[in-house]
């Protein structure tokens, strides 16, 4: 029997998810769209730059990274003026 390699672990802890704008009615197109973030910077400059695109964003931690956030579209100015935080230290024992 021969095995196929496993998939390789995502190293993303945050995603963005976001209502597609330029969806035409009739195709068979996702009505939302999701990217991963390896860091919770890294998804907020992709959600600052959608804002202009969408106003339905959501984000937030991926299982099982914890703290878990989930960030909804309405809480998502007040994530953004968050000051940042460094992924690296999260967790860190010090």
């Amino acid at each position: 029997m021969i095995r196929e390699p496993r998939p390789k672990k995502s190293k993303a802890k945050w995603y963005v998810s976001f209502e597609r704008k330029d969806r035409q009615p009739g195709r068979n197109h996702p009505l939302r769209e999701a990217e991963a973030f390896q860091t919770e910077q890294g998804a907020k400059a992709f959600a600052k730059a959608r804002l202009s695109d969408s106003s339905n964003i959501n984000a937030g931690t991926i299982n099982p990274h914890l703290p878990k956030r989930t960030i909804s579209s309405i809480q998502l100015r007040d994530w953004l003026d968050e000051p940042e935080v460094d992924d690296q230290a999260e967790g860190a024992v010090g």
